[in-house]
């Protein structure tokens, strides 16, 4: 039976019910179901706007002996928080019962999306990470920067990190917050190569439009979780980087359209064909991850509807289970 009305769940709620190592293992299970073959590619839509955009994703996951639908819609608008005290990102995503249409939930997605993305992070760093990578580096010091390197010590026992933010007092910040966090040292950096150079996990999630880290700034064995570019106008990384790496993407044609791939495909340095992988593949165990202490291995993150399914199924579930009374009843 579908309960009387659907859920409702505010950024708070999310917060509250969606533990980021729950999250994680959600979102591991999403990518390997596909690489399975049990579930379909998520699907994605984008409109263009002035001054940012919007993107639709949809995708079906089963969980249990159920089997979920989610969609969500997101505007993205990076001039929001400075021209208006707006989040940049804002949208809802709504669950529903793949086998009925009924809609059980609707969800803020500013958390999800956050979460979710540090998540996908975390699973590829745990199959691209060398065992022994201990450092960090987080470039972007926004919600984003926060859960990647708080999903990233999930998987690998950092001793230290760097931060950098062209907003001084933004990395300042958070290098303390994420200081007392985790207990370990965090500290601002003033470098971007320096800092970079410095560390075994590199992480980029800034709305960056031109590249800041060249192939120089990483050295043998890194693992490069390139988060920020998921349009086709965003670039975080020199493409010489990419061609120097071993590549995995989360989703391979939209990496070609919107991630870091598009523009190491648009300068000539790489073919779709030599990516190494899909994260799916890995989480599956059809394709290896890390194959040396020396490589490089970049993870090029775009986000999939998967993550998104993954993560509002988990907190319907348990939200069911505690009793969750807030609904509307989009029917009445």
């Amino acid at each position: 039976m579908n309960p009387k009305g659907t859920l409702l769940f505010t950024r708070s709620d999310v917060a509250a019910l969606l533990d980021l190592g729950e999250c994680i293992e959600a979102v591991e299970e999403a990518f390997r179901l596909l690489g399975e073959g049990r579930i379909e590619p998520a699907r994605t839509l984008g409109f263009a706007e002035t001054g940012g955009g919007f993107h639709i994703k949809a995708g079906s996951l089963p969980l249990g002996p159920r089997r979920y639908f989610a969609a969500k819609l997101n505007g993205n608008f990076p001039e929001n928080p400075r021209r208006l005290g707006l989040p940049a990102i804002q949208g809802a995503v709504l669950l529903c019962d793949a086998a009925n249409g009924y809609p059980l939930a609707i969800f803020d997605s500013i958390e999800i999306t956050i979460r979710r993305t540090g998540a996908a992070t975390a699973v590829a760093a745990k199959y691209l990470a060398r065992e022994d990578a201990r450092t960090a580096a987080i470039f972007g010091c926004g919600n984003q920067g926060r859960i990647q390197l708080a999903a990233v010590s999930r998987v690998r026992r950092l001793d230290r990190a760097r931060a950098f933010d062209l907003d001084r007092d933004a990395a300042a910040a958070f290098a303390e917050t994420m200081s007392g966090e985790l207990g370990i040292p965090v500290e601002a950096a003033a470098d971007p190569a320096e800092a970079a150079l410095s560390s075994d996990i590199v992480v980029t999630c800034t709305p960056s439009r031109k590249p800041f880290l060249r192939a120089d700034d990483i050295r043998p064995g890194t693992f490069v979780a390139a988060v920020g570019a998921d349009s086709p106008d965003k670039q975080e990384l020199d493409p010489a980087i990419l061609a120097a790496a071993t590549v995995v993407a989360d989703n391979l044609d939209q990496c070609a359209s919107i991630g870091e791939l598009h523009h190491a495909l648009d300068a000539g340095l790489i073919s779709k064909s030599a990516v190494h992988a899909e994260l799916s593949d890995l989480a599956a165990g059809r394709n290896r991850g890390r194959s040396s202490p020396e490589e490089i291995t970049l993870f090029d993150s775009t986000g999939t509807a998967l993550q998104d399914a993954a993560a509002a199924a988990r907190i319907y579930e348990k939200a069911s289970r505690e009793g969750w009374h807030r609904t509307l009843d989009l029917a009445g």
